[in-house]
């Protein structure tokens, strides 16, 4: 996604056919992080999650999958789907931490 044009990037945020929600998260008024999630009938998908690089070590990317397991009891739904996941990514690592964890593979769901 660095590469993307604005257009591009607005298409992959806005263009949906399921139902997308947006929450802000604020410390003392301070927009800390935004997390675009779809609301599946099965369950919560986080879709993209972004903050201020400035501040690397806060753990953001955690603490929203964290928030949405609890959103998703709130709602009774079963599932979270934590979106892509690239193995080598070293922005993407926080996300293997939670278990159990199960990936698409091949069109099935499989226990990673």
């Amino acid at each position: 996604m660095d590469q993307d044009s604005r257009e591009q990037y607005q298409h992959f945020l806005l263009h949906s056919n399921v139902n997308t929600d947006l929450y802000e998260f604020r410390d003392q008024g301070m927009l800390r992080m935004v997390s675009l999630v779809d609301r599946l009938d099965d369950g919560l998908s986080s879709v993209y999650t972004f903050f201020s690089p400035d501040e690397g070590n806060a753990s953001y990317g955690t603490y929203s999958i964290l928030w949405q397991i609890e959103r998703c009891k709130v709602l009774k739904l079963p599932y979270l789907y934590l979106g892509y996941w690239i193995a080598e990514s070293r922005k993407m690592a926080y996300k293997a931490t939670f278990r159990p964890i199960e990936g698409l593979v091949g069109g099935v769901w499989r226990v990673l």
